[in-house]
């Protein structure tokens, strides 16, 4: 992983390059993100960049010995511990008998989550963990002198669910850390963190992926433009969430939201019911997503209905409709419509016949349009 690979997010980038230009490495970095952004994979760049042999003002050369063992993420001098957890894959007790799941769950993407994780190495009871007996064995890991770059580097990902056993076994090390050796913790929920452990550390603060690095990261991998317009909207910043979003089928949620929303206005109900039909086959992800894409449309006409429009997030494609369509709603009845998706969802998510929820929903939701 280099920087260039990571979309955005130039000032962390800037702030990482000059802190090993200058040697001023703090020995223990907490990579502060949120879920779903680009923590993880700046640590991994980071740490490309620095045992890299060749590197430059911008970012390591990518060639090196050092670059293309960090590429495989096999580099002798980089070690992680993530949690694990009982798998029908592997028979073992410690982050070293995951390492080649874990290097193919990294390399496929860096921008996933837990759960994730443990969906990939199919974990039995859908918890992780990062036990005692792991963080006690980290000076066994970092006792000896770097192989081949100037430093060790561990990687700590999710220390957010140690344990206070766990987490105390990490407080000893970071407190004396064996010489020219690096922690690097990356976490998506640093309030979890024992403060003590935050004190000892330097806090690096990634924010969310902005809506323009969204759209340009899904383009880079062959996403249509309207598709990524609409991805980016709906992810907020979390490219594992829109990862998730390019594996489904690629339909138009905006023309499927406005046809509905048309349908609830001159109360079609042949039209509604044929809609309800589509939507009874929808997997109930795709049937979720498409509730989720109604909530955020039906929230930016309240922001929008309040004149606050300058701060909507809304796609180009969506924002005439979301003009239109607000002034043919007042503000109590948009409250209304946000609280019956909410309990179609609710519904859904409890295996409620699709069809019969969504056809109550739109009927319902039909009777708080104003006609003249």
């Amino acid at each position: 992983m280099l920087f260039k690979d990571i979309p955005g997010l130039e000032d962390i980038k800037s702030t990482l390059r000059r802190s090993v230009q200058n040697s001023h490495l703090a020995h223990a970095q907490l990579f502060d993100y949120p879920t779903g952004g680009g923590g993880l994979a700046m640590a991994l760049a980071f740490s490309t960049y620095i045992n890299c042999e060749n590197r430059n003002e911008l970012d390591a050369c990518g060639v090196c010995a050092s670059c293309a063992k960090m590429s495989k993420l096999v580099h002798p001098d980089f070690h992680f511990i993530f949690p694990i957890a009982t798998s029908k894959k592997i028979d073992g007790k410690t982050s070293e008998a995951f390492l080649p799941l874990w290097r193919s769950f990294l390399i496929e993407s860096p921008y996933r989550v837990l759960p994730e994780w443990l969906d990939h190495i199919s974990a039995e009871n859908k918890q992780g963990n990062i036990s005692v007996e792991e963080a006690r064995g980290i000076l066994r890991k970092l006792s000896v002198k770097a192989y081949e770059g100037e430093y060790k580097i561990l990687l700590i990902w999710k220390p957010d669910i140690m344990n206070a056993a766990s987490s105390n076994a990490i407080l000893k090390i970071l407190e004396e850390p064996p010489e020219k050796t690096l922690f690097l913790l990356v976490s998506d929920q640093s309030d979890k963190l024992l403060t003590t452990i935050i004190s000892r550390t330097q806090r690096i603060t990634v924010p969310a992926f902005s809506d323009q690095e969204v759209r340009s990261y899904l383009k880079q991998h062959d996403v249509t433009e309207t598709a990524a317009n609409q991805i980016a909207y709906l992810c907020d910043g979390n490219l594992s969430e829109a990862l998730k979003l390019v594996q489904e089928t690629e339909d138009d949620r905006s023309a499927w939201f406005a046809a509905w929303m048309r349908s609830c206005y001159k109360f079609d109900i042949s039209h509604l019911v044929k809609l309800a039909d589509g939507y009874d086959v929808m997997n109930k992800e795709k049937q979720k997503g498409m509730l989720e894409y109604s909530l955020k449309l039906f929230r930016d006409m309240l922001v929008w209905s309040h004149g606050a429009g300058e701060l909507l997030r809304v796609p180009q494609e969506e924002l005439t409709f979301v003009q239109n369509f607000s002034k043919t709603v007042n503000f109590e009845s948009l409250e209304k419509m946000i609280e019956e998706v909410n309990v179609a969802y609710y519904h859904i998510e409890r295996n409620v016949r699709a069809k019969m929820v969504f056809l109550d929903l739109s009927l319902t939701v039909a009777q708080f349009f104003q006609r003249r």
